[in-house]
């Protein structure tokens, strides 16, 4: 780097004074240091000075960081692209979300029969502030009402509204304490049943973000009158699904406690007595998913005795007597299906790339649907039964690294896939190649990771930005981002390993990298780091990671367990307290992913890798730039706080070549933000890690 590159750094760097408290418990045979206990408290004074000099300090390195104003400008042109998404059908109107150039969220539209198309629902119109987020929406079966969510400043505490589709009014809500609630109309329009939770004066203090039930609602009157139809009696951490028969006889809920991947599915006749009964309870361990088809059949994907997942069929008057439709695969997920007339249509993912499959009314494979390319689905859908055209068509949306969210259609008659509608912009975009790498991780097993770069030359190495996730079955195939196809513009290399964890292999995939296994998720990280310098592609003094959530947790492992292979690090919204993380937001949610530090074996896991606690005092520790939100209603940010103080207590680097920063943000949370939040945040983050690896970004 050159010496210009660096002349408006600060020539020093002194961190902010942290009281670190002699605090150390007994926690069954362990022995647990918190020095940092205290800024656990927001409210705390001294937490409350300490965050304001971190934003001071993170503010004079992160604004005086060259090629700012030229990654602004790119970002703000590569997102510029816009987005449309998959049309919803509903008696011959389609509903559906189109982001335009300049716009900072995607707008709710309407297309009439005719083809004349009208805003429904702009978040920007209904907050100039950019603070209130479109969550979800569900038109009714006619399309002549809209169920929708709402939330303000980042906290995903969802308000519920009814809008009439014709006249564009209110006519409904807000109804509160809908975070997350999925929406299913009756026939008519005047009734749904959604999930919401109950009032929190009538549960525990620290259980008011759960206790979620399943209402019936009809349209008008007072929700305090709702009918409770399920959930009382269940783990207060369950949440729900619910949909409809298109006929709107079956009522099917299906739920799990908390984020864990043990499925109960319930089924009830609407004609009949209407009791829930259940079809799969959580006591099985596995996924599962069902819907019934307009052909009257319950279709169950499930990974009962299939990690990598299996279609099966029932009557619904007897959902308990399965028969297998569609068998396991061994070499690809079965990630979802739906009927496209009297053939069934299969999405799956082969090694974390979308494809999609035509099966007769008995299973046989048929024809595989044409695809744009290598790339992701995101939504499949057809026609609903009101709708009188198109019913032999199917819609996708559609993304890859260089194509941003579309939609194409696949018509049976023809057996043709064609671009439906493109994202909204016009945007020059950067040549990239793109190529699945497979490499070994530490214990033998074959991991794959998506490796993309410019044209191919002379100048390797280069500064290479690795991410991943892993964990959840949360998976990551490929898609379009400005922020990568800004990185490999530059002359960077991005990297995404499909890490275990993830669902990308199915779920022993996911279960090989959690509890007493989450050292395989890490394992998974450093090889393919490892792999990346020794293909040459980049070198430890230039390879930057990021992560967020549970990534944050994945980077805040990696550099406290490998120090010297990384560079820099962007670790964002992270879990990096694994002894104390159930005691804040949604934590104990995630016990049955992680373990919990209740269970004398589960915090021996815990404490094997938690980054808080593996921090050293003499380590020369990368970069690192931590970001968090304030309204985060998941993660809370004190994860970043205690650790950020720690590293600055404990690193031997130079704090002027390798700081440790920490970035906030008010009045955002966890999830969605506008375009303009987003763009700002990634030129913090990789104008630090292009400053940190030696990358170059054009100045003008």
């Amino acid at each position: 780097m050159t010496q210009a590159y660096r002349a408006a750094l600060p020539a020093t760097t002194t961190y902010p004074a942290a009281q670190r408290l002699d605090l150390v418990e007994q926690l069954h045979d362990h022995r647990v240091a918190d020095p940092y206990r205290w800024l656990e408290d927001p409210a705390d004074e001294r937490t409350r000075t300490w965050s304001e000099q971190q934003d001071a300090l993170a503010r004079t390195w992160l604004d005086v960081l060259p090629g700012r104003d030229a990654l602004e400008r790119r970002l703000a042109e590569l997102t510029g692209t816009g987005s449309v998404g998959t049309p919803v059908w509903r008696a011959d109107r389609a509903f559906y979300t189109r982001r335009g150039p300049d716009e900072d969220f995607p707008v709710l539209y309407v297309r009439e029969a005719d083809g004349t198309e009208r805003v429904l629902l702009d978040p920007t119109a209904l907050d100039e502030t950019g603070k209130t987020t479109l969550d979800r929406w569900t038109p009714s079966r006619e399309g002549r009402l809209l169920a929708y969510q709402v939330s303000v400043g980042g906290d995903e505490h969802s308000l519920l509204h009814v809008l009439d589709v014709d006249t564009g009014e209110i006519v409904e809500g807000p109804i509160d304490r809908c975070r997350y609630s999925p929406v299913a109309w009756l026939p008519g329009g005047e009734e749904f049943f959604y999930v919401r939770r109950v009032d929190p004066e009538l549960v525990p203090e620290d259980e008011r973000q759960f206790h979620r039930r399943v209402w019936r609602h009809r349209v008008g009157t007072d929700p305090a009158t709702d009918v409770n139809v399920h959930g009382d009696g269940l783990d207060h951490t369950y949440y729900y699904g619910v949909t409809l028969s298109p006929d709107g006889r079956w009522l099917l809920v299906n739920g799990a406690p908390g984020t864990v991947r043990r499925d109960s599915v319930w089924i009830a006749d609407l004609a009949g007595d209407g009791v829930l009964r259940p079809v799969v309870t959580s006591d099985a361990g596995v996924q599962c998913s069902a819907f019934v088809g307009h052909d009257g059949r319950l279709y169950l994907r499930t990974s009962l005795d299939a990690p990598r997942f299996r279609l099966c069929v029932a009557d619904p008057a007897r959902p308990t007597e399965w028969a297998e439709l569609v068998p396991e695969a061994p070499d690809s997920v079965l990630d979802g299906a739906l009927l496209l007339e009297d053939r069934l249509v299969v999405l799956r993912t082969e090694h974390a790339v979308s494809r999609v499959d035509l099966h007769a009314h008995d299973g046989t494979h048929l024809a595989a649907v044409p695809l744009p390319g290598t790339g992701s689905i995101h939504g499949l859908v057809t026609v609903d039964p009101l709708t009188s055209h198109d019913r032999d068509t199917l819609w996708f949306g559609w993304s890859d690294f260089v194509t941003p969210l579309s939609v194409y259609r696949y018509s049976r008659s023809t057996g043709e896939t064609v671009l439906d509608r493109a994202a909204p912009g016009a945007v020059a975009l950067p040549s990239v190649t793109t190529r699945q790498v497979a490499y070994e991780s530490a214990d033998g097993t074959v991991v794959r990771m998506f490796v993309v770069a410019g044209a191919e030359g002379p100048d390797l190495p280069r500064p290479a930005l690795l991410t991943g996730y892993g964990g959840f079955a949360v998976g990551r195939g490929p898609g379009y981002s400005a922020s990568t196809l800004a990185w490999v513009e530059a002359g960077g290399v991005w990297v995404h390993a499909s890490l275990r964890g993830g669902d990308e292999e199915g779920e022993e995939w996911h279960r090989a990298g959690m509890r007493d296994r989450k050292q395989n998720v890490f394992d998974d990280f450093h090889a393919a780091a490892e792999r990346l310098i020794a293909d040459g592609w980049t070198t430890p003094e230039q390879l930057a990671i990021s992560g967020g959530s549970n990534g944050g947790l994945l980077v805040g492992a990696a550099l406290t367990q490998r120090p010297e292979l990384y560079a820099a690090v962007v670790c964002s919204a992270p879990l990096l307290d694994m002894v104390r993380y159930e005691n804040f937001l949604l934590g104990r949610l995630w016990a049955e992913e992680y373990g919990s530090a209740a269970v004398p074996e589960e915090l021996g896991w815990l404490l094997s890798y938690s980054p808080y606690h593996r921090v050293r005092e003499g380590v020369e520790y990368p970069s690192v730039l931590f970001t968090v939100f304030e309204s985060d209603s998941r993660v809370d940010p004190n994860h970043a706080r205690k650790m950020c103080a720690a590293l600055q207590h404990a690193t031997a680097s130079d704090s002027t070549k390798h700081p440790v920063l920490l970035r906030r943000e008010t009045e955002v949370g966890h999830g969605g933000r506008s375009v303009k939040r987003a763009v700002r945040l990634a030129v913090d983050q990789l104008t630090f890690l292009a400053w940190a690896t030696g990358l170059e970004i054009a100045r003008s």
